[in-house]
């Protein structure tokens, strides 16, 4: 099941992006938070009060719709409206009802979905101000000052409440997710029917068939998995974001954050895209391991050589993940087809790998002594140890005397002897870099 999702809405400046940032940064919502489709949409994955859902920070509404900027920014929180399940609007309390807050409570009602109303900036009501807020038409008004965390409680419960469809945050938490994704027309339904062994999912040669990521249970070598079948992701200039196709770009890109493995298909018989390549980023960025599934292979004239141009223009693209695992498959013939549950299992094996302290500064030092740490004005950088924190991806705290002498170059350099002792290949690797303090080296 999807998770519900809320969009956050109201005029400029009234705290919408401090109210996620209260909720996104506290350990009992965050999951993620991460830039979304557009530079004005921004999603977080959250908990409250035993439900999960996704919030959508959007940017200010304005009444004047003369300016061009003004109307993209209204095209996409109206995209954040339609999807929701529940809308939240922020006004400002110290400042009162403007006619910008009518404008966007008009767009409110007209859009039917439940709403519920926060306040913000201030600390309690008088009677005039109550009266005031009930005017805009919404519903019983919270008040809230999101930058000192008073009343959050309240208005999350308020959210929670308006969902219809709730989903606990340990639901299908014992199944391994692997999200389908890539552009229209790749064939991730034929993938998804082959692994699946049913047709369970619409097949069609017409791009777009797929509108929403689709969740099936099934099971392989004893392990219970979870797959998604998404909507093509096509070239942001293309998608009309006010459209059905626009709410399936945002399930795609919500299906990646979910996933605990990506399978991103390509097109054999088809150059790798700009589009591709920026999807791939997303999945780089958010950590998941990932396959490249070249799909279509039966359509490819090929030699002996041809595997190894494929693996070449792969790795010349995508510099900033040479630790790619692809495959080469046809979902028509069944070509190949085992290597995609084995690779699934390769690459989320590899993501879960832990390292013990011991090793990890075995190989610290043994980096360190190849190639000694950068210096910056006379200072050198002093790496005093390595630990594992977390794996999915897997996460390293480095302790340093000072993190602004260690270079991307450098860390690079960490990562990569990292990879030469263990075996990461398909998940990118994180580092945590934190200052040792004077008292901690004493000790």
């Amino acid at each position: 099941m999807n998770k519900p999702v809320l969009a956050i809405v109201g005029k400029p400046n009234v705290g919408k992006s401090t109210f996620f940032n209260r909720v996104a940064g506290r350990r009992i919502s965050i999951v993620e938070n991460t830039p979304g489709v557009t530079r004005d949409r921004v999603y977080a994955d959250a908990e409250w009060s035993g439900y999960s859902f996704t919030i959508i920070d959007t940017g200010g509404i304005e009444p004047n719709l003369d300016n061009e900027w003004q109307k993209y920014i209204l095209a996409q929180a109206q995209l954040a409206i339609d999807i929701a399940d529940v809308v939240l609007m922020i006004v400002d309390g110290k400042e009162g009802v403007s006619a910008s807050d009518r404008h966007v409570a008009q767009i409110l009602r007209k859009s039917g979905k439940p709403i519920v109303l926060a306040v913000n900036k201030l600390e309690n009501f008088s009677g005039v101000e109550n009266a005031e807020f009930y005017s805009l038409g919404i519903g019983e008004p919270y008040v809230i000052s999101a930058e000192h965390g008073i009343g959050i409680g309240d208005v999350l419960d308020a959210v929670v409440e308006k969902f219809t469809n709730k989903v606990a945050p340990d639901e299908n938490e014992s199944k391994i997710k692997i999200a389908v994704v890539g552009r229209p027309n790749a064939g991730k339904s034929s993938i998804t029917n082959r692994i699946l062994g049913e047709d369970r999912v619409v097949v069609s040669d017409i791009a777009g068939t797929t509108r929403d990521a689709i969740d099936v249970p099934f099971k392989y070598n004893g392990k219970d998995y979870m797959i998604i079948d998404t909507a093509g992701i096509r070239r942001r200039s293309k998608i009309d974001y006010q459209s059905v196709e626009g709410y399936s770009v945002m399930r795609s890109l919500q299906a990646i954050r979910r996933a605990d493995v990506v399978l991103y298909v390509l097109d054999a018989s088809e150059e790798i895209t700009e589009q591709d390549v920026r999807v791939l980023g997303y999945i780089h960025e958010q950590g998941k391991p990932s396959v490249i599934v070249y799909n279509k292979w039966d359509l490819v004239e090929k030699d002996s050589y041809t595997v190894n141009q494929y693996t070449k223009k792969l790795a010349e693209d995508l510099k900033f993940m040479d630790y790619f695992v692809a495959i080469y498959v046809s979902a028509k013939t069944g070509a190949k087809f085992g290597k995609i549950m084995q690779s699934v299992e390769y690459v989320y094996n590899n993501a879960n790998t832990r390292i013990s302290t011991g090793l990890l500064n075995e190989i610290l030092q043994d980096a360190i002594s190849t190639a000694e740490p950068p210096s910056s004005s006379g200072k050198r950088l002093k790496i005093n140890y390595i630990t594992q924190v977390d794996v999915c991806p897997p996460t390293f705290a480095l302790f340093v005397n000072n993190p602004d002498l260690l270079h991307f170059s450098y860390k690079r350099y960490l990562e990569n002897c990292l990879r030469r002792a263990k075996n990461f290949e398909g998940t990118p690797i994180r580092f945590v870099v934190k200052q040792k303090s004077n008292k901690e080296s004493k000790k």
